[in-house]
């Protein structure tokens, strides 16, 4: 598969996975606009947008003729908009013990792909969050194969952990 022969591209993979790292050096390669939902979808102190807000400001990503979008898996329950429009996903099938210690070392720091406020504490809020990393894997990987069969024009794509990721990044230079 070659990564070039893609105009819409999704990366999809649990929190922690390296969805932004794989993002950037897709984009970079490829000179496809890169998208970083939680950049859109985070307001100031953690506030949401509308759910019927979300959903618009989706279709006009989806609108474009190119684009790469990196996101967790749902925000706001549109992902099989995104799902259903691109021509590949990619799914980042990362250890969840990877994915939390991805996590962790992110802890307290600001997140340049998205807001300069947006970082994780370590609060109560962060230990639910870090326990749903580890806990709704095997969730998350059902809901990915389950849009691939309803939407089986879209390219799927698996990249096993890091070093597949890194090889992918190799093979797109």
């Amino acid at each position: 598969m070659n990564i070039f022969d893609y105009n819409k591209i999704i990366i999809l993979g649990n929190n922690g996975s390296g969805k932004s790292w794989l993002a950037k050096q897709l984009a970079a390669a490829t000179g496809l606009p890169l998208i970083h939902l939680d950049a859109h979808f985070w307001r100031p102190n953690w506030g949401m947008p509308s759910k019927e807000e979300w959903r618009e400001k989706n279709l006009e990503f989806i609108a474009g003729e190119r684009w790469i979008i990196d996101g967790m898996c749902s925000h706001g329950g549109t992902m099989e908009l995104r799902f259903a429009a691109a021509e590949l996903a990619i799914i980042l099938d990362v250890n969840r013990l990877t994915c939390l210690l991805g996590v962790i070392k992110r802890l307290g720091k600001p997140r340049p792909e998205t807001m300069i406020w947006a970082y994780e504490r370590f609060d109560r809020n962060f230990m639910g969050f870090a326990k749903a990393v580890v806990t709704r894997y095997g969730r998350l990987k059902r809901m990915y194969r389950d849009l691939h069969e309803r939407y089986p024009d879209t390219a799927y794509w698996v990249v096993k952990g890091r070093r597949g990721m890194r090889k992918l990044v190799r093979s797109s230079i």
